[in-house]
């Protein structure tokens, strides 16, 4: 399916994410132009059709028709604010510029007031979608205005799920990147009641109960279906138990991010923070207050400790 023969885009980040984009959008009939920094990322899309990779960053910007248009899909923070500031200076006024990495949205908010003093275009996009992207298409929410984001629907289309849904215009600069501040805070809550909810089945194995076969169950039909119960039910059904894992959950910072907008606002939001939290249990951030309650249980009750070279019970 074509959108836009004529549209070309400049997709700077090639990482797993924005790889990938670069290869959906050429399969869709848009011009691209990648560069990452990293050689091996843009070997990684040599011999795409439909996309050029180029050498360097002064070859990405010449090989870009104006008025250009340039995705970065970057780390939030100084990466991202550091190339905007290099890709300001040396593009022109009419340009457009998308921040497609999971932003605080008050610095996108702070690189559109920034880039319009230069007369250029900035639209902030939240993307989801993760590694099955490439496949199914990306969840795009994307903030700026109007007439920005009007010229970057062929993009938006090719990119989403189908052309006419899987993204949305969320508001003002900012807006893209608020909206996927909170639907990752409520992937994170989504993420632990299933996580408990799996750890409670698993621990009655007198009961006889096969979790791979009730994930697989409660796909169909059931008010807890989604899509994180099925790819949870297909690793289950290769592997129930997971040991070779280990229990170490990272927070990549958006979740961060909506517990303290929650506190800022007086929103209560206490499943999102319980799930934060719980990561950063995971991490080994509880261990010494573990340790410490162990000992206050011991002074004031006489309760033994356990040795820490024992296992836990």
């Amino acid at each position: 399916m074509r959108y836009d023969p004529a549209m070309q885009i400049g997709m700077l980040g090639l990482g797993r994410m924005g790889g990938n984009m670069a290869r959906r959008l050429a399969r869709t009939g848009i011009g691209v132009v990648a560069w990452d920094r990293a050689s091996e990322a843009r070997a990684a899309l040599a011999g795409e059709p439909g996309l050029q990779t180029v050498e360097t960053l002064e070859e990405f910007i010449a090989a870009l028709t104006t008025p250009r248009v340039v995705w970065l899909m970057l780390p939030a923070g100084a990466p991202t604010d550091t190339t905007l500031d290099i890709l300001a200076a040396r593009l022109t006024a009419g340009d457009l510029l998308v921040d497609g990495g999971n932003a605080h949205y008050q610095d996108s908010q702070r690189h559109a007031a920034a880039l319009a003093a230069s007369g250029l275009q900035f639209v902030d996009a939240g993307v989801s979608g993760g590694v099955w992207g490439l496949q199914n298409g990306y969840g795009l929410m994307v903030g700026g205005e109007a007439t920005a984001v009007a010229r970057l629907e062929p993009v938006l289309r090719a990119l989403a799920p189908s052309p006419e849904r899987g993204w949305l215009h969320c508001g003002r600069a900012g807006a893209g990147h608020y909206a996927k501040m909170v639907h990752n805070g409520i992937e994170y809550g989504l993420m632990q009641a299933y996580a408990e909810g799996f750890a409670l089945l698993q621990a009655r194995p007198e009961l006889g109960l096969d979790v791979a076969q009730l994930a697989e169950h409660w796909r169909h039909g059931t008010v807890i279906r989604s899509w994180l119960l099925d790819l949870t039910a297909e690793f289950l059904a290769q592997d129930p138990v997971l040991d070779d894992i280990a229990p170490i959950v990272a927070d990549s910072g958006e979740g961060r991010w909506t517990a303290k907008e929650a506190i800022d606002l007086g929103v209560p939001a206490p499943v999102i923070s319980a799930a934060l939290m719980a990561r950063f249990a995971s991490q080994g951030r509880a261990d010494y207050a573990a340790r410490l309650l162990a000992r206050m249980r011991r002074s004031f009750g006489g309760h033994a400790t356990t040795p820490a070279d024992k296992p836990p019970p």
